[in-house]
């Protein structure tokens, strides 16, 4: 099968950075592609300007790219932070303000998506306080994704970029996941497999997805080492991916890597241009 058989989409939170945002979703059409995902765009601010939210909603729309995955509010990331909501005091506060906002703007392109960051551990606070702390805002977001037709992603970051993370494996994110879906009864919440990441941690691959892809609302995807293009480092990826298929994963693939020294559009050589738009 090979990369010909996934849906692609372009995260243009790290790829088509050297442009400004609202001219990214028109340069990843350019590029051939149809369908885009977004970390939360406005790192200061859970509740931006109405005219921001429309502006980026215009640059979407009159690119002809379908939005199929936005995060929460996170924090500064790119930056020191890994997401709010475990966070006690002002950054919860910012997480459960975004709720909303991030959930209305997915739901006005029909994004079916929403990823939760945990949020890093923080010293002289007990770690069970803040992980009942991020079940109440996790709750709170899964209700809303819902709301709107759409799952609740929960992600594994790595143990070596993200040492204070407390997610750093395939089972952990899972567990949050069932605790998640046993408060709301909903069962929309589910695992955001990020394939470098889980390699990155030293995870064995192909058991994870075995173990995993029923409960798998998105993959992302990056090589190791290095966090480039596929081609560029060791993974097996289209190996990887034709196993996520085989195991009934019919998801959406994002494209989170970094383009190296060269421009964004010319990251892509590994993907030939036919097979970039979604089918």
């Amino acid at each position: 099968m090979g990369f010909a058989e996934q849906r692609f989409n372009v995260n243009l939170s790290i790829l088509f950075t050297e442009l400004p945002l609202l001219e990214r979703p028109a340069a990843a059409a350019a590029a051939g592609f149809t369908a885009v995902e977004l970390w939360w765009p406005w790192v200061d601010s859970p509740i931006p300007e109405q005219s921001e939210l429309d502006a980026l909603k215009r640059a979407i729309e009159d690119a002809g790219v379908q939005l199929t995955g936005l995060n929460f509010y996170a924090g500064q990331l790119p930056g020191p932070d890994r997401g709010a909501l475990s966070i006690p005091g002002e950054e919860s506060e910012k997480f459960r303000a975004n709720i909303d906002v991030a959930a209305n703007f997915a739901q006005s392109l029909g994004c079916k998506a929403l990823n939760a960051l945990y949020g890093n551990r923080v010293d002289g606070v007990d770690p069970a306080e803040q992980d009942a702390l991020a079940l109440e805002n996790l709750v709170l977001a899964a209700r809303a994704a819902d709301r709107i037709g759409a799952i609740l992603l929960i992600e594994a970051l790595n143990q070596p970029e993200s040492p204070l993370y407390p997610l750093v494996s395939a089972p952990a994110a899972v567990g949050t996941v069932d605790k998640v879906n046993d408060a709301t009864g909903l069962g929309n919440a589910r695992f955001l497999m990020d394939l470098y990441h889980l390699s990155m941690n030293g995870e064995d691959l192909p058991q994870v997805i075995e173990q995993f892809a029923a409960r798998t609302g998105h993959v992302q995807i990056a090589d190791n080492p290095g966090r480039g293009a596929p081609g560029t480092g060791s993974l097996p990826l289209e190996d990887l991916l034709d196993q996520l298929k085989k195991a009934g994963y019919d998801g959406w693939v994002g494209l989170e890597y970094k383009p190296g020294d060269r421009p964004s559009a010319e990251a892509f050589g590994w993907l030939p241009v036919e097979q970039r738009a979604a089918r």
